[in-house]
């Protein structure tokens, strides 16, 4: 069973989106990092959403910058 998150997965790729606009290849990197802090503090929840955050970016399947716009 997967657990309930109190966010939607089209959140999670708005936020992979933007992150690969300001970050390109390296957006995955800042989001992992982001990811770590909310473990540190033990936020389940926050956590979950920067997991989804990074998947969407694993599923983007971000290149290296080309300057053309991803959709």
């Amino acid at each position: 069973m997967s657990p309930v998150h109190s966010h939607n997965r089209s959140e999670a790729f708005g936020a992979a989106l933007a992150l690969v606009g300001q970050y390109g290849e390296d957006a995955e990197v800042i989001a992992t990092l982001r990811a770590a802090e909310l473990a540190a503090l033990n936020d389940a929840e926050g956590l979950a959403y920067w997991d989804d955050v990074i998947a969407c970016i694993q599923a983007i399947g971000v290149a290296p910058s080309s300057g053309q716009a991803l959709n």
